[in-house]
């Protein structure tokens, strides 16, 4: 069996029998091209048939010397177990030598987080004279009490602030509600908002009259708009971090769970499916550990000379 034919009726396999989209097809098609390149390249004669995991191993090597990250490693190896999986299927193979290929171990991305000074910086940065930096402040004060995504802020109802018990509902990811309890220096801006710039829009529009925060237009603010104004504040205040509205969701997460919050509660105020996935805001714990330990372990700490 040659690669041409078997790349072809790999792809019509997935087309066929796993209702693959185009571009799941093209990227495995892709990776088992990229293979069977590799072996032409490096004077390999070796049908699909012929292929052991030793050479799988040796193609691995290669495109780690080429510096292809580890996550684009991970997905080609997907893309030729798919297919010699398939050759198993079609029974033209009795073993898979992608049986104990290993996958490279893939390093969780840390978020950047601002510290309570880069946020305290920002907070002053913004103009409080005029009336769009009243709302920028609720803006910034609700983004960081409630690590709200910014598709939940701008979408934040009227109706759903209950400000005399010091919670507001969220509507979240699959419009799942969850209630999240707020602080009294983003209440009070928020208030200050509403009360003395947003009630006296005389052009807001029908259908947005319940979204708390709106633009100059009268229509409900957008999640690019927000974007804008959380970049233009942190150029403002010097802060030369990639600040985009998500960090203040990671910067909420991160200080409570370095201020001893329990992590199942950071979860459901996240709104988080997995606890795995709020586990990630466990790192600046970690490191605060070690530091403790290097620092004060009678065994470990540095002692004068």
């Amino acid at each position: 069996m040659t690669w041409p034919a078997a790349i072809q009726n790999f792809r019509a396999y997935l087309a066929l029998e796993r209702s693959l989209s185009a571009n799941t097809l093209a990227a495995y098609d892709d990776d088992v091209q990229k293979f069977a390149r590799y072996l032409d390249l490096h004077g390999h004669e070796l049908s699909p048939l012929q292929v052991r995991r030793e050479h799988l191993e040796q193609f691995i090597l290669w495109v780690n010397s080429l510096g292809l990250e580890a996550a684009s490693q991970a997905r080609l190896i997907s893309g030729l177990r798919a297919f010699y999986k398939y050759l198993l299927v079609e029974d033209l193979l009795d073993e898979d030598p992608t049986e104990l290929l290993e996958s490279p171990r893939l390093r969780r991305k840390i978020p950047e987080v601002l510290s309570t000074y880069e946020i305290q910086q920002m907070l002053a940065a913004i103009d409080l004279s005029a009336p769009q930096g009243v709302r920028n402040r609720a803006i910034v004060e609700t983004l960081y009490a409630c690590g709200l995504r910014v598709s939940e802020l701008v979408n934040l109802r009227l109706t759903n602030l209950y400000f005399d018990i010091g919670f507001v509902k969220v509507v979240g990811k699959n419009d799942k509600e969850r209630i999240v309890p707020i602080g009294e220096s983003a209440v009070k801006y928020i208030r200050q908002y509403v009360e003395h710039v947003r009630n006296r829009q005389d052009n807001i529009r029908p259908g947005h009259e319940n979204f708390v925060f709106l633009n100059r237009n009268g229509r409900q603010l957008t999640r690019v708009m927000v974007f804008l104004i959380i970049k233009e504040l942190a150029e403002i205040a010097g802060i030369r971090k990639n600040i985009s509205p998500h960090t203040f969701r990671h910067s909420f997460a991160t200080h409570l769970v370095e201020g001893g919050a329990d992590l199942k509660a950071v979860q459901d105020m996240l709104g988080h499916e997995s606890i795995t996935t709020t586990e990630i805001y466990t790192h600046i714990d970690t490191e605060y550990l070690k530091e403790t330990i290097y620092l004060y372990h009678p065994r470990l700490k540095f002692r004068e000379q």
